[in-house]
């Protein structure tokens, strides 16, 4: 359908004259008449009763004008999307329930103005890539590569270092502590089914169960955060690693418990990647807001990873 006689159509309607239409348009009246004919014929009925008063309405323009500003609003969103300044700044996060999650929906409440688009992507490779190709404007992930092996147009900083906690159900033989340090996890079994290896998470887990002689398994289909839980909640003995942001809503009698892991405290990473040449504003409003004073590491004993 021809957007302009849409749009011609709605200023007719709007302003009851074709004369003034063509004025609003910056158009010839005949132009205006051609454009509702053209419509008209398309849609096989008479929008406009023509007077010498003016055009009022037929009972079939009635009913086509609120879809044609419909279709003008349409437009207008489709434009915004790609119009610099003015689409929704992208941004992939590793998990919608993790701390980057948390990090957006605080610089949303900071600036309700500024239109967000979340996506997951699978891993820090895969974000790097449509950094590069422009398909998200950032990506918040645990970066694995020293900066200097990263290609030169990407800008990455360190965003928040999330605490990591124990999940254990209310049989396990730690669910009674406030704390433990990881010295103390070893010889536990720490299930962790949905890590997938190769990816910044594997490698961080990996790093994890080296440094402090952890076992963590991951053997086991992963069907997901709900069955998960479930297991945990009913072993004695089995228990997973959780960020300390991240989001969860398990039933009353599942009794789980989460559990501080302290000296040292291991910290998830969590960094911003970013094009050094995207235009899009937003993507400085969100740099601001996550780099200006808000990040702190030094209130603690933590450990990360070497790579990190």
């Amino acid at each position: 359908m021809d957007l302009d006689a849409v749009r011609t159509f709605v200023a007719a309607a709007d302003a009851g004259r074709f004369h003034d239409a063509a004025a609003e348009l910056s158009i010839t009246q005949q132009a205006v008449s051609k454009r509702i004919a053209t419509l008209e014929k398309i849609l096989g009925v008479r929008l406009f009763n023509r007077t010498p008063r003016g055009a009022k309405l037929t009972i079939d323009g009635q009913a086509f004008l609120p879809h044609a500003r419909d279709l003008l609003r349409a437009e207008e969103r489709a434009i915004n999307s790609v119009r610099p300044g003015r689409r929704a700044l992208r941004v992939d996060v590793i998990g919608r329930r993790l701390a980057p999650a948390a990090l957006l929906r605080g610089f949303h409440r900071a600036h309700p103005e500024i239109e967000l688009d979340v996506v997951t992507l699978f891993d820090a490779d895969a974000a790097v890539d449509a950094v590069r190709s422009g398909t998200i404007d950032a990506s918040f992930r645990a970066v694995t590569r020293p900066s200097r092996q990263l290609p030169g147009d990407i800008g990455v900083a360190r965003a928040f270092d999330e605490p990591i906690q124990l999940l254990t159900g209310p049989a396990h033989e730690l669910a009674a502590v406030r704390a433990v340090t990881p010295t103390e996890l070893v010889g536990h079994r720490i299930w962790m089914p949905g890590i997938v290896p190769g990816t910044e998470w594997a490698a961080y887990y990996d790093a994890l169960a080296a440094a402090f002689d952890l076992t963590i398994e991951i053997t086991g289909p992963d069907f997901g955060t709900e069955p998960l839980l479930d297991t945990i909640a009913d072993s004695g003995s089995l228990a997973t690693f959780v960020g300390e942001q991240t989001s969860f809503v398990w039933p009353v009698d599942h009794g789980l418990r989460r559990i501080a892991v302290k000296d040292p405290t291991p910290v998830y990473p969590h960094s911003l990647l970013w094009h050094r040449d995207n235009p899009h504003p937003a993507l400085a409003a969100l740099r601001n807001h996550l780099f200006s004073g808000r990040f702190d590491r030094s209130d603690a004993e933590t450990w990360t990873p070497a790579w990190a």
